[in-house]
């Protein structure tokens, strides 16, 4: 491996890690991280903190006082060229005039994608991309497929036993999992931007859907409820987070139920509903991503995940697995229409973590 090669891979790593300190705090913005190197030494490195604040690159630039000119400049994705909240980072990089910019993905957003690449270039700067590609596209998938779709992605998150029951047959759950595990998933509500639940879920455990375990912002809390039959005094319609509450119910709901309800300060939607009278999941994606709610973290009930599968909206899935054996029960997923394992939803790729007695399963789905 050329020295030049592995150094770009090593700055780029540091880059990586920078962005990642970014996680639940940056969207509907990516997550970038940038480092200035001038003789094999960084001189200067930042992170987008959060939403409308200066980009990694104007952060990597005020933080160092030596000159630019003539370094190695790498950033995990490329320069926006464009006004947005910010003025475009590619105008800072021209007017401190690095020798190079590392670029480690391209931006697919049609605003930037490849445009801040061939400025760059116009500009006599040699630009490289492509180097950690894989690394720095996996930290901001989320935001890959937003902006790609204009729906956000969506993680399907159930505890469920070692013969797959999310439930005993008298519908007691809690709690499948280890307090680890528990622990774990409220990390995973403070970096996504939404909650989803079926009404069902709501009527049978009345949850907060709030992060309370670890720090972090609490996501909003979205309901898919077709009738609004969820109860008045449900915690989601009655505690201090009523105004992050978005209830997606349908035009069969009465209006006198829908405004006793946003007289709550939760927000209630109207959405198009399927033949079966359901609210259509596709047409809630779509409304979603309109309010740049870029990540979605569906924890249940079955009937809400058999949908979203179904209708292939699932791009990754999450699933501690508790060393408990119950028989009889709820399983996590129902029928998927599936007659042939050569038809099985597959993943493209997986892993699996340890918290606490549990096994963590988590994988991208194909």
């Amino acid at each position: 491996m050329k020295k030049e090669t592995f150094d770009d891979n090593y700055f780029m790593g540091v880059a990586i890690r920078l962005a990642r300190k970014g996680t639940g705090k940056t969207s509907p913005n990516p997550m970038v991280g940038a480092v200035i190197v001038t003789n094999g030494k960084i001189i200067g490195q930042g992170y987008h903190k959060k939403c409308g604040d200066h980009h990694a690159e104007i952060n990597a630039i005020n933080s160092t006082k030596e000159n630019i000119k003539g370094s190695t400049f790498y950033v995990t994705l490329e320069p926006c060229s464009h006004y947005g909240r910010t003025p475009p980072c590619v105008d800072a990089l021209i007017q401190e005039g690095p020798e190079r910019v590392v670029v480690g993905s391209l931006d697919p957003n049609p605003e930037v994608n490849g445009k801040g690449v061939k400025a760059l270039r116009s500009k006599g700067i040699k630009v490289d991309v492509g180097i950690r590609e894989a690394g720095c596209m996996q930290l901001n998938e989320h935001y890959f497929k937003f902006v790609k779709t204009g729906m956000p992605f969506i993680t399907v998150k159930y505890a469920q036993t070692l013969d797959g029951r999310i439930a005993t047959k008298s519908g007691d759950s809690q709690w499948i999992s280890s307090e680890a595990s528990r622990k774990y998933v409220h990390r995973l509500r403070s970096i996504h931007d939404g909650i989803m639940v079926g009404a069902g879920t709501v009527v049978a455990d009345n949850p907060q859907l709030t992060v309370r375990h670890v720090k972090g912002k609490n996501p909003f809390r979205i309901i898919v409820d077709s009738k609004l039959r969820i109860p008045i005094k449900s915690s989601v319609l009655t505690d201090d987070n009523s105004h992050l509450t978005i209830i997606a119910t349908t035009s069969s709901t009465p209006a006198a139920k829908i405004a006793e309800v946003r007289k709550r300060g939760v927000d209630v939607w109207i959405v198009k509903k399927e033949t079966n009278g359901r609210v259509s999941l596709r047409e809630l994606l779509k409304k979603l991503g309109k309010r740049e709610i870029m990540s979605v973290l569906v924890e249940g009930g079955q009937e809400i995940v058999t949908s979203l599968l179904k209708a292939g909206h699932v791009d990754k899935m999450i699933i501690p697995i508790a060393p408990k054996i119950i028989g009889n029960g709820l399983e996590a997923v129902g029928d998927l229409n599936i007659n042939k394992i050569n038809n099985a939803i597959t993943f493209s790729s997986s892993k699996t973590m340890k918290k606490g007695e549990d096994i963590i399963f988590e994988g991208t789905i194909s």
